[in-house]
């Protein structure tokens, strides 16, 4: 699974939810265009669909694996791009 199937796995479920719809659907299209999705927006995403409850939704829909490998995917780019913070000692 890409980064646009995870997307659109979320964008599936959103539709009752217009805000998580919008950037979903933006995220989606810059995907599609081969453009990068900043991290805080695909965090925001997720945190966005459990707090409005799509997960059931996903679940139901494409089952376990597929929601399990959603998530991941999401979560290694995420943190492929979120700045490591510094320790200073």
């Amino acid at each position: 699974m890409d980064l646009r199937d995870a997307t659109r796995m979320i964008l599936s479920e959103s539709a009752a939810h217009p805000e998580l719809l919008r950037v979903t659907r933006q995220a989606h299209d810059r995907l599609a265009l081969g453009h990068q999705v900043a991290h805080s927006d695909l965090s925001w995403m997720l945190r966005e669909a459990a707090r409005k409850n799509v997960y059931p939704g996903l679940h139901s829909r494409y089952g376990v694996a597929a929601f399990d490998e959603m998530v991941t995917v999401l979560c290694r780019e995420i943190d492929r791009q979120a700045p490591v913070a510094v320790q200073r000692g």
